[in-house]
């Protein structure tokens, strides 16, 4: 018994393993990853990110003080991004030449507006328009710029300064759960959240893809088989729970190869010198990385995948052609989706109902409790329920697959009804 599930775990993967289509899946996925990763790089490099700040010309017209008071600004704020360029005079052709001739990015003129008599309307002009962070950071600057003119006469330079820094607005969690630290590091603190929830967000996303593409190789294996009548030969010869659960298990094991591959690219492009210094200048590193949210991860994905895995293979047993395998397993490719879903629009409100819910719903437990751990905090009864119903959801699926799977792969022709199953499984005993 344990020979013939051993063989056909070992024949599935090996099978697998050495296919074209896995090997170029694979390759392609790994290359998607490492363009995706260094995207910012990428975009730096090609934006001429390494040539210094953009320059940006000033043109002051009928805004003096305010062009004077924004070239100080940009030196007092320390802005490595741009850098600005008094022009004097009014000829706004020589500006518009430097424009194409490559020496300013674009420039800011200043113009009398009739809506606001107290401060000059700014105009930008450069080539295709102003980018989302030149207008935030001119936003900002000159909101503070009229903030400090038109209030000098009345307040000092250092009320003005107050005025003009931001809210500091923190939390406090006070639930039961919460673990509250007085002499905690709230910047490390800070720096582990966003590493979990990095690490939350390509959990789900690989809990996604991966179940998506096992799942559907394993119900493709089966139904394949059926279809060839190999099927016919090899149940008289293996009991059918040893011969649906090599399968999944064999492909499972696939499945942990290519997400090893792909947790080597992932660490050898963290590893690249401008992936480094992107962490670095967000002051984060991968010491943050939380190791009790990535085994937890591991845990979820695995007993996850068992529970699609045994659905895939009953559904692939009662197809008799390929063709209409995507529409039989419409259902279950719906149910992963929402389970996707969920995590992802919760990710942000680990407290919310919804996502307290799902996590005790086999389903959706995997992606909804993943969440739960790596974005707040949850008692540990309430992961050991989760997995445990897990579990008993695996086992309770596992053993109406196998009653499936053993009627379903011989009866070829048109999709047996549910009526005909339910004769059919009453026949055979697992």
């Amino acid at each position: 018994m344990h020979n013939n599930l051993g063989t056909i775990i070992g024949f599935t993967f090996k099978n697998k393993v050495k296919t074209k289509s896995f090997l170029i899946t694979t390759l392609v996925l790994a290359i998607l990853i490492t363009i995706g990763m260094n995207v910012p790089y990428f975009i730096k490099q090609f934006s001429g990110g390494d040539d210094g700040p953009a320059q940006i010309g000033l043109l002051s017209g009928s805004g003096q003080a305010v062009a004077s008071e924004l070239e100080k600004y940009a030196a007092g704020s320390g802005s490595k991004d741009y850098a600005f360029v008094p022009y004097e005079g009014n000829d706004e052709n020589r500006l518009k030449q430097d424009v194409k001739d490559g020496k300013l990015e674009g420039y800011v003129k200043f113009e009398e507006d009739p809506a606001d008599r107290s401060f000059p309307k700014a105009v930008y002009a450069g080539k295709g328009g102003m980018d989302q962070g030149l207008g935030m950071y001119l936003q900002g600057a000159l909101q503070n710029i009229k903030t400090a003119l038109i209030a000098k006469d009345s307040l000092t330079a250092e009320q003005i300064a107050a005025l003009n820094k931001p809210v500091t607005l923190d939390s406090l969690d006070l639930s039961e759960e919460a673990k509250v630290s007085a002499a905690g590091d709230t910047e490390k603190e800070k720096n582990q959240k966003i590493m979990n929830y990095v690490t939350v967000y390509f959990l789900m996303i690989l809990f996604f893809s991966s179940n998506m593409m096992t799942g559907n190789m394993i119900a493709a294996e089966v139904t394949a088989e059926k279809s060839s009548r190999i099927m016919e030969i090899l149940i008289t010869s293996v009991k059918p729970l040893n011969q649906m659960f090599g399968k999944i298990i064999g492909i499972f094991l696939v499945g942990l190869v290519q997400i090893a591959v792909f947790g080597v690219v992932v660490a050898a492009n963290l590893m690249l010198p401008n992936n480094v210094g992107m962490l670095e200048e967000f002051h984060l590193s991968l010491a943050d990385l939380n190791g009790m949210v990535l085994l937890y991860g591991l845990v979820f994905y695995i007993v996850g995948y068992f529970l699609f895995a045994v659905l895939y293979a009953a559904v692939g047993s009662i197809v008799s052609r390929t063709e209409e395998l995507g529409q039989a397993v419409m259902p279950i490719t719906m149910l992963g989706l929402a389970a996707f879903y969920i995590g992802i629009f919760s990710i942000s409100t680990p407290g919310s109902m919804l996502i307290k819910v799902t996590s005790f719903i086999p389903f959706t437990a995997p992606t909804a409790m993943l969440v739960r751990i790596g974005m707040g905090t949850v008692p540990t009864w309430q992961i050991l329920i989760s997995l445990a119903l897990l579990i008993v959801s695996i086992l309770v699926f596992g053993w109406l697959s196998a009653k499936i799977y053993r009627t379903g792969v011989l009866m070829y022709g048109k999709r047996p009804s549910f009526k005909e199953l339910r004769k059919a499984m009453k026949a055979y005993k697992i």
